[in-house]
């Protein structure tokens, strides 16, 4: 188990990511590809990654370079995931570039006794072969994640949205209860359940940075280093990828198949036009719709620059949930 230890200082400095965490992105994306869990979450993504790193001469570059270093295991260095990935690739990369060769010794050192190190990944304290590590994560970026960036970025406005809501509604204590199942927030302290090893990070007025994830799944992840800024990476909500649900009828009848999709998809936060996809009807049809399912009470809807967010009401939460299968 983990635990964040709040003050009540840190529970004013609790922020969610602005935006998505590029290199976290790829440490469980890279995850993704080294177990079949949630496998139906991605099923999308997994037609097409492995086609692309085929197609970008990039198999064996991920099987002998990258998952070595990122072992879905109890550790992988830190380093590989900067603060700095939130700004965007090229930042984050600039950072793996700029590590410091005593972190790198001590990191690498941890990966060899936690799960086993290559051979050559000492040689990661060498800035040319953290070069070569960061051209490998750019070509990996590129072929499988830069191609969803769309998506990936309106799940995590929508998510934000949703935080914002309860935020205003219940403050941080109801944002820190919504997080997901395997997170419990029993005041002052934020479990996470199960988790790899036994530990307590106390955040002494340093706040906690929330990162939702896209690719992670079921299991938030945490720094290793409790010294470095205290982030905890979560999952985003995944619904099945497949659309109709055809075992359950009476959300259906009620509302209509085009609503009730609709509906489901505004659980995890929808756009506009995320919604129109999801229900097989066009953006403005879909945007007729929501207006009809705002004024039900079963969702609400934020706008974001030129983006309609759209979540649910707990009327809406309490609706789907009476679905079989519901939560």
């Amino acid at each position: 188990m983990l635990r964040f230890h709040f003050t009540s200082e840190d529970l004013t400095k609790v922020t969610v990511a602005t935006e998505p965490h590029a290199l976290w992105e790829i440490a469980v994306s890279l995850h993704r590809l080294q177990t079949r869990e949630g496998r139906w979450a991605y099923a999308p993504w997994f037609r097409t990654a492995r086609d692309s790193l085929r197609e970008a001469g990039l198999e064996r570059t991920v099987k002998t370079f990258l998952l070595p270093l990122f072992p879905r295991a109890s550790y992988f260095p830190d380093f590989l995931t900067p603060p700095e990935g939130t700004q965007g690739l090229d930042a984050g990369l600039e950072a793996v570039v700029a590590t410091p060769y005593e972190r790198v010794v001590r990191e690498v050192d941890t990966l060899t006794r936690a799960v086993g190190a290559p051979a050559w990944a000492h040689r990661l304290t060498e800035r040319d072969m953290r070069e070569q590590l960061v051209g490998a994560l750019r070509a990996y970026y590129g072929a499988v994640i830069a191609p969803h960036e769309e998506s990936i970025q309106e799940r995590l406005h929508a998510e934000r949205a949703r935080h914002a809501h309860t935020l205003f509604h219940a403050g941080t204590d109801g944002m820190l209860t919504g997080l997901g199942p395997t997170i419990r927030w029993r005041p002052p302290v934020l479990e996470i359940d199960p988790y790899p090893d036994h530990r307590d990070v106390h955040l002494d007025g340093r706040g906690l940075l929330l990162i939702p994830s896209h690719f992670c799944w079921h299991a938030p992840i945490a720094l290793a280093d409790p010294g470095l800024p205290p982030v905890l990476l979560y999952s985003l909500h995944h619904l099945p990828a497949t659309a109709p649900h055809a075992d359950s009828p009476p959300l259906s009848v009620l509302l209509g198949p085009t609503r009730a999709a609709i509906l489901r998809a505004s659980a995890t936060g929808s756009t506009t036009t995320e919604a129109a996809r999801r229900a097989g009807v066009t953006p403005t049809t879909a945007s007729h719709h929501t207006a009809v399912l705002r004024d039900a009470g079963l969702i609400t809807s934020h706008r974001h620059a030129n983006t309609v967010l759209h979540t649910l009401t707990p009327l809406g939460a309490a609706l789907l949930r009476t679905e079989p299968g519901g939560r």
